[in-house]
């Protein structure tokens, strides 16, 4: 009898210690996880490049994972007061972003999937922009990320400009 009451209390301890450490291990673990979407960049742009990657940096997601408003906008301005030839602009699907209709800002869409956008000026001018905005479809709202290419003459710019994305 006495042998049944001591493994009963060190059962009971032991699942008081189980139910312990899996709580501590439950609220560590929310804790961790992240609180919505963010965009951010890590833009790899050459010395010496005369231009800087814009990019929607907040929006808000509604029902099927579709960007709410216009969509996203991405683009490139032109920090100089030179003006480039043959300007090409693109943003490919890395992971988890599907485009949906595209309207070019300062010039004209050439190519557009639904992995792929890319715009077009024969002529960007000094301080103007070029960019397109993109209904967006977000496949995994945690995770998804494009990168970004450009194309011209009359610069040093590597044609790979970086990523953005969660």
């Amino acid at each position: 009898m006495n042998r049944t009451r001591m493994t009963t209390a060190i059962l009971a301890t032991a699942g008081a210690l189980t139910a312990t450490q899996l709580g501590l291990a439950g609220s560590a673990s929310a804790a961790d996880a992240p609180k919505a979407p963010k965009a951010s960049a890590a833009s790899a742009q050459s010395s010496g490049c005369p231009i800087d990657i814009v990019y929607t940096s907040r929006f808000r997601i509604g029902s099927g994972g579709w960007v709410t408003g216009d969509g996203l906008y991405f683009g490139l301005k032109n920090k100089s007061t030179k003006t480039f030839k043959k300007v090409t602009f693109t943003v490919s699907n890395v992971k988890n972003v599907r485009f949906g209709t595209a309207k070019a800002k300062g010039g004209k869409v050439t190519h557009k999937t639904s992995k792929t956008v890319s715009v077009y000026d024969k002529s960007l001018a000094g301080k103007a922009s070029l960019g397109v905005r993109v209904e967006s479809r977000l496949l995994n709202t945690r995770s998804y990320k494009v990168k970004f290419k450009v194309h011209g003459t009359g610069w040093n710019c590597a044609v790979n400009q970086g990523t953005w994305g969660a």
